[in-house]
């Protein structure tokens, strides 16, 4: 989809970009998400359907929609998802028409997805997919960050680290991999990518025309 940015005087028209950030549980994606999309205004956040229970502080509609299983088997068979995974028993996925929807209204989207949904969206919508991919400084670390969440049992965080392992396994399935020694460090980074993409010359469509207008000669 094509939208103009206000920041560019010319307002030539650019591609959207489809963002994609994935890391294993507890290496930081979901904080830089935050941080992204409150320095962002015209990045929209993608949110995905899951089977899983809320958690406490969460919101239905704001961090996830949360459905039963035949709710999503049923939007599974009929073609809402762009992508779906399982993941710990559980399963998630991106409902299509939102994305669609603010496609259309210009904006840049946002995607907190794993691996799996990195790879399904990418087969989808190809050149318009960016996938950076965030890594812990040790496995050490990541396992100091899972525990002091204080969120799950010791069984639960023993299988997101056995998970973890499985996940940076795909790490060269990425366009970006940045490691997050520092969450500042990384955020910046981050926004670094995501400017440079949205100012790729395959985005920018409106580039065509306004070379033509610069090069007519003047009367």
């Amino acid at each position: 989809m094509d939208s103009a940015s206000p920041a560019d005087p010319h307002h030539m028209k650019r591609r959207g970009v489809l963002f994609v950030l994935s890391s294993p549980s507890g290496a930081g994606k979901s904080t830089i998400a935050r941080m992204l999309l409150a320095s962002e205004p015209e990045l929209s956040l993608s949110v995905s359907a899951t089977t899983r229970a809320m958690r406490r502080g969460e919101e239905d509609g704001r961090d996830y929609h949360f459905v039963s299983l035949d709710r999503f088997r049923e939007m599974a068979s009929n073609h809402e998802f762009l992508e779906w995974a399982h993941v710990f028993d559980q399963r998630y996925g991106t409902p299509r028409a939102p994305v669609e929807a603010m496609l259309a209204a210009g904006k840049d989207v946002l995607f907190d997805i794993d691996w799996q949904g990195a790879q399904q969206l990418h087969q989808i919508a190809g050149g318009d997919v960016v996938r950076v991919f965030i890594l812990p400084p040790s496995m050490e670390e990541l396992r100091r960050r899972l525990e002091g969440r204080a969120t799950d049992a010791q069984a639960i965080i023993e299988r997101r680290m056995a998970r973890a392992d499985a996940e940076i396994s795909h790490w060269d399935g990425y366009d970006y991999v940045l490691v997050n020694d520092d969450v500042d460090s990384c955020f910046a980074k981050v926004k670094t990518v995501l400017a440079a993409e949205r100012l790729k010359r395959s985005r920018q469509t409106g580039l065509i025309g306004f070379i033509r207008k610069l090069r007519t000669p003047v009367a």
